[in-house]
C-alpha cells in the first residue's frame, strides 16, 4: 500500500453528510485515495437548507493547511466553499508553485439562486484562484458569474468554458449542463479541444451535494494520475449513478448516493438500500 495516493479537500462542512467536506471524504474513499480535509467554515445545514455558518479564523485554517502539507503532501487538491477573500488569498499562497493538480468547485450560488459571495470575493476567485486551477467545475449560474454573460444553451456553455481557460487562466473548465434544458450535457474545454459528456436526466429533487461529489471524483482521479478528460468522464459517470440511485433521505433536497455506481445491474437494489 506504499503507492496509495492522497487527496485534500478544503471546504465547509455539512453535518448531514451530503455535501462539503463530508461528501468529499466519502468520494475519496470510494475512489480509493486517502482523503484529508481542511475545514474553512462550520455550517449548520441539512436537506432543507442552511441555518447558520461560522467561519474559522485565517490563522487556524493556515495551521490546518500546514499540518497536512508538511506531513502528507497530497497528489490532488480541491476547494469548495471558500467564503472570504482572506481565505482565498491564503489558499492561493499555500498551493502556488506546488504543481499539485487543483480542482475548483466554485460554490457561489445557492440552490435558491441567491448569491453566496460579494463582488470582491468573485473578483479574487477570477483573478487569484482560477489561474492556479487544473480544472474549474462551475454549474451554469456559477459560470455566468465568472464570465459575466448569460448561458442559455450548449453553445453558450462552450463559450464560457473557453473564457475560463483562455481569459481567466485555468488549465481546463467543465461547465455542467444540469441547469439547461434537454440532456444533461457537460462541456469540457482544455485549451485545445472540447469534450462532451452526456447522460440521462433523472426527475428527482435529491441532488444535494452533486457539485461537491462531481469535483471530488475529478480530484481523486487526477491524484491517481488520470488525464483531465478521463477524470471528468469518470466523474460524470459516477455522479449520474449517484443521482439515479439517490437515497431519498431527509425532508428536503436529499443527498446523492455515494455508492450508487455499485448498484448498476444489481437486482433488487432497493432492498440493498433498506
Amino acid at each position: 500500500m506504499s503507492n496509495i495516493k492522497s487527496a485534500l479537500t478544503i471546504a465547509g462542512t455539512d453535518p448531514t453528510g451530503g455535501a462539503g467536506i463530508q461528501a468529499d471524504l466519502k468520494v475519496f474513499q470510494e475512489r480509493e485515495v486517502y482523503g484529508m480535509s481542511v475545514i474553512t467554515s462550520v455550517v449548520a445545514q441539512n436537506t432543507l437548507g442552511v441555518q447558520e455558518v461560522q467561519h474559522l479564523s485565517i490563522d487556524f485554517i493556515e495551521k490546518q493547511l500546514d499540518a497536512v502539507l508538511k506531513d502528507i503532501p497530497p497528489q490532488g487538491i480541491k476547494t469548495g466553499m471558500i467564503a472570504t477573500v482572506d481565505m482565498m488569498k491564503l489558499i492561493a499562497r499555500k498551493i502556488a508553485n506546488t504543481n499539485i493538480p487543483y480542482v475548483i468547485d466554485p460554490v457561489m450560488v445557492a440552490k435558491s439562486g441567491d448569491s453566496l459571495m460579494e463582488e470582491e470575493s468573485r473578483r479574487v476567485i477570477r483573478d487569484v484562484l482560477i489561474p492556479l486551477a487544473t480544472v474549474v467545475t462551475p454549474n451554469v449560474p456559477e459560470a455566468e458569474i465568472l464570465v459575466d454573460f448569460a448561458i442559455k444553451d450548449q453553445e453558450d456553455a462552450k463559450k464560457a468554458a473557453k473564457v475560463i481557460v483562455d481569459d481567466l487562466g485555468a488549465q481546463a473548465a467543465v461547465v455542467k449542463g444540469g441547469h439547461l434544458q434537454g440532456e444533461a450535457i457537460d462541456v469540457l474545454y482544455d485549451g485545445g479541444e472540447y469534450y462532451y459528456f452526456k447522460d440521462a436526466r433523472f426527475d428527482t429533487k435529491h441532488t444535494h451535494g452533486t457539485g461537491c461529489t462531481f469535483s471530488a471524483v475529478i480530484t481523486a482521479e487526477l491524484a491517481k494520475g488520470k488525464l483531465i478528460k478521463d477524470a471528468v468522464a469518470i466523474g460524470k459517470e459516477y455522479i449520474t449513478d449517484a443521482i439515479q440511485y439517490s437515497l431519498e433521505l431527509g425532508k428536503g433536497n436529499g443527498p446523492t448516493n455515494h455508492w450508487g455506481y455499485r448498484l448498476k445491474g444489481v437486482p433488487n437494489h432497493e432492498e440493498d438500500m433498506e
